[in-house]
């Protein structure tokens, strides 16, 4: 069995193949027992090892929520279109607050990560990221600023301190997009849409990789991380605010300000003044005004013909508009078919010849 999941996966390494056994029978051989049999019989040369990455010194955040290290990684295509995975690791204890599969690298992607984590781990001290576009757009400087979160970009082509994240996607590689079928007809469990692939990612975070212990730490990473609890958690409103976006205006003499296409009526005081419009991206039929810091009430749609920020990108397109069975040259064709049916003579009705009857002499 275990010489049949080589070969149906090249890319299983020998603990994989264990885990899968002990899984799915209970016991498995050691994984030292798996490889020497995979070197002799050949079935070792079918996958090439990864490279090893340079090692950056042995940092240790002190205590849980201390820092967080975010990044993306690209996944499999399902339904036809390419994945990115964001994900945050506790550098302490190794656990993984908050994570997502995307359609695209962007920030709605990012915060979609990122803000139910906070919801549910608490609020880590600082985030260390790379200087990706998600990661340096003024989206997240501006939710890390209204949290109290030191936001830490990594210095281009230096990626000390990102070990660990690097690591996590390897396994993460190794141990389950391994098992997931790619394009082109590779072995594997067939995704059906993004639903089912965070579903998937999440059971094996949870059940998996959370549980066992870790060969760094010596400790599994979720008990490592609640050992540090309780963390507060921000209240609904703080996050709803700190996950709004914001674009500064310059408000008209007549107390308009424009916005993506869209012209919105605030307090005719304003008039001459900088604003700051706040929003949520995928809802700019409501805006909040603030001048000076201090809230200045709200900005009434006067023109709206957009209803979403150009970056809010939904991960579904909208549903096609259902059928309504109607063919509309079909019922053109049948009323056709049936006016040539019932065409009249009117040429022989004038002569008063019996439309039906053929004239004398026509030999019909």
């Amino acid at each position: 069995m275990a010489a049949a999941l080589k070969k149906e996966n090249p890319g299983r390494s020998a603990a994989q193949v264990r885990r899968i056994l002990a899984a799915a029978h209970g016991w498995a051989p050691d994984e030292r027992t798996l490889q020497r049999m995979f070197t002799r019989t050949g079935l070792a040369a079918l996958a090439a090892a990864p490279a090893t990455p340079a090692a950056f010194g042995t940092f240790e955040a002190d205590r849980p929520n201390q820092l967080w290290t975010g990044d993306a990684l690209h996944g499999p295509r399902v339904g036809g279109r390419k994945t990115y995975l964001f994900a945050f690791l506790d550098d302490h204890s190794r656990a993984v607050p908050g994570h997502r599969w995307g359609f695209a690298e962007d920030t709605v992607r990012l915060a979609a990560a990122l803000r139910p984590a906070l919801a549910s781990r608490g609020v880590p001290e600082a985030v260390y990221v790379d200087n990706g576009s998600a990661f340096v757009d003024s989206w997240l400087l501006r939710a890390c600023a209204k949290l109290g979160i030191r936001l830490i970009h990594s210095t281009p082509g230096r990626p000390q301190g990102r070990g660990k994240v690097e690591r996590f996607f390897r396994t993460v590689n190794s141990e389950f997009l391994v098992e997931i079928a790619a394009s082109g007809g590779a072995p594997g469990r067939a995704v059906a849409d993004l639903a089912e692939l965070n579903r998937l990612f999440t059971a094996w975070v949870e059940t998996v990789y959370h549980r066992r212990t870790h060969s760094e730490t010596g400790q599994a990473p979720l008990p490592r991380w609640l050992a540090g609890g309780p963390f507060p958690v921000p209240a609904a409103e703080e996050l709803a605010e700190a996950f709004c976006w914001s674009e500064h205006r310059t408000v008209s003499k007549t107390a308009l300000v424009s916005l993506h296409g869209n012209r919105y009526q605030v307090d005719p005081a304003l008039a001459g003044q900088r604003v700051e419009l706040v929003f949520d991206p995928f809802d700019l039929t409501s805006l909040a005004v603030r001048a000076g810091g201090a809230d200045a009430g709200r900005a009434l749609p006067h023109q709206i013909t957009r209803h979403a920020h150009p970056k809010a990108r939904p991960e579904t397109p909208a549903e096609p508009p259902r059928p309504t069975g109607i063919d509309y040259l079909a019922l053109i064709d049948t009323e056709h078919t049936s006016s040539l049916a019932a065409k009249v003579n009117y040429a022989a009705l004038a002569a008063g010849h019996d439309p039906d009857t053929p004239p004398a002499g026509t030999g019909r």
